[in-house]
């Protein structure tokens, strides 16, 4: 069989890989899964290992997610969120609250600590806060008070980045997920509520997006002296 990690291992033509990047951004490529092949995830993973020793794939499925396990053992799947990660770093900044309002939610959640663990950010997780059940978020507010920023994940209404951007002075980048029912409309009635919030502070990702929530809090954590 071919070392995966070899040299000459060859790259599909589709790929064209930004080596470049944590020179420009401080974090490599990230593979997003969806649409490829699980030979170009795993050419595309494999080629990032060599090159700087970190790799994180999103969205990937299910074959491509035992494809990577088999060619790069060190690594972590985590099928929840779709992901594959190799070489974490020890964390060295943050904290970062993620706060989730349902278990549907864990996934886009998920994906979102993955991504700041992968940029050396200490993440705390608070699950279930959603304000069908205001108390369950009121109890851990001491605590997300701490961290640096606060990612809201949340579907349905997508109320909670508004209540959690009420009750703190730390930036709240909302993500919204597709979890709801009918007029939800697929995660775009969370989409519109995120955006119309009255909570100052409020940023807003696509739906879904866990890794853009995740990527763009490390940026605020690596960016801040420790609170």
């Amino acid at each position: 069989m071919t070392d995966p990690l070899s040299p000459t291992t060859p790259i599909p033509a589709t790929l064209d890989l930004d080596l470049g990047r944590p020179q420009r951004c401080g974090f490599p490529e990230a593979v997003y899964g969806a649409g490829k092949t699980v030979a170009e995830v795993v050419a595309a993973a494999t080629t990032l290992a060599r090159a700087h020793g970190l790799v994180l794939v999103t969205r990937a499925n299910d074959e491509a997610l035992g494809a990577l396990a088999q060619a790069l053992p060190g690594g972590v799947v985590r099928p929840r969120s779709h992901t594959f990660c190799l070489g974490e770093p020890l964390p060295s900044y943050g904290p970062v609250a993620i706060v989730s309002a349902g278990t549907s939610d864990e996934g886009v959640a998920e994906e979102a600590e993955v991504t700041l663990r992968m940029r050396a950010v200490t993440v705390r997780r608070y699950a279930d806060c959603g304000v069908a059940g205001l108390h369950r978020l009121l109890r851990h507010l001491p605590g997300i008070r701490e961290c640096t920023c606060a990612v809201v994940v949340a579907g349905m209404d997508g109320a909670l980045p508004s209540v959690v951007g009420g009750l703190l002075d730390i930036p709240v980048i909302a993500c919204p997920t597709s979890v709801g029912y009918g007029v939800a409309a697929g995660g775009h009635a969370a989409l519109n509520s995120m955006l119309s919030s009255c909570a100052a502070g409020v940023v807003v990702v696509n739906i879904d997006n866990g890794f853009g929530a995740g990527y763009a809090a490390a940026t605020i954590a690596r960016n801040c002296i420790a609170r």
